[in-house]
């Protein structure tokens, strides 16, 4: 099995790198599960065309930025459409603040990839949209491991 593990980078503080690194060890060492972390995959993707600081091109270069990005965008919905069998999602307030996640869980649910996603704001500021595509929607990581060992392991 391999899960793509989605959420904000964008405007989270450290790309979501820590929750993501928690889970790759839990998924593989607890389930034996293959992971997509795109804050690896995007730090690939920087390495291979050398756009260490593409951040600053989006106010000094946006057409590169962009160019950029959109490899990225590629990459991330390649990753969930053709080589995941499930997503695990963080909804956070940094979520709000950009698109990606947005798009991924969409892209998830329109191609019957199962979204299981960990709620971290208040239930009034889900949007609908986000909750209808998702598979389950869970509280806690504690909440979603619980599922996941009851639903993946054989």
């Amino acid at each position: 099995m391999i899960v793509y593990l989605s959420g904000a980078m964008e405007q989270a503080t450290d790309e979501g790198e820590q929750w993501r690194s928690e889970m790759t060890e839990w998924l593989k060492t607890e389930l034996d599960h293959d992971v997509i972390n795109p804050v690896v995959s995007s730090q690939l993707l920087v390495e291979e065309h050398e756009a260490y600081d593409y951040s600053d091109w989006k106010f000094s270069n946006p057409k590169r930025f962009v160019e950029f990005i959109r490899k990225a965008i590629d990459l991330d919905l390649d990753n969930i459409i053709n080589k995941s069998d499930y997503i695990i999602c963080l909804w956070d307030y940094d979520v709000m603040k950009g698109g990606g996640t947005h798009g991924e869980v969409t892209m998830a649910y329109y191609k019957n990839v199962p979204v299981y996603l960990v709620n971290q704001v208040p239930i009034e500021d889900l949007s609908g949209w986000i909750m209808s595509c998702s598979t389950d929607i869970f509280n806690t990581f504690t909440e979603l491991k619980s599922h996941l060992i009851k639903t993946y392991s054989f």
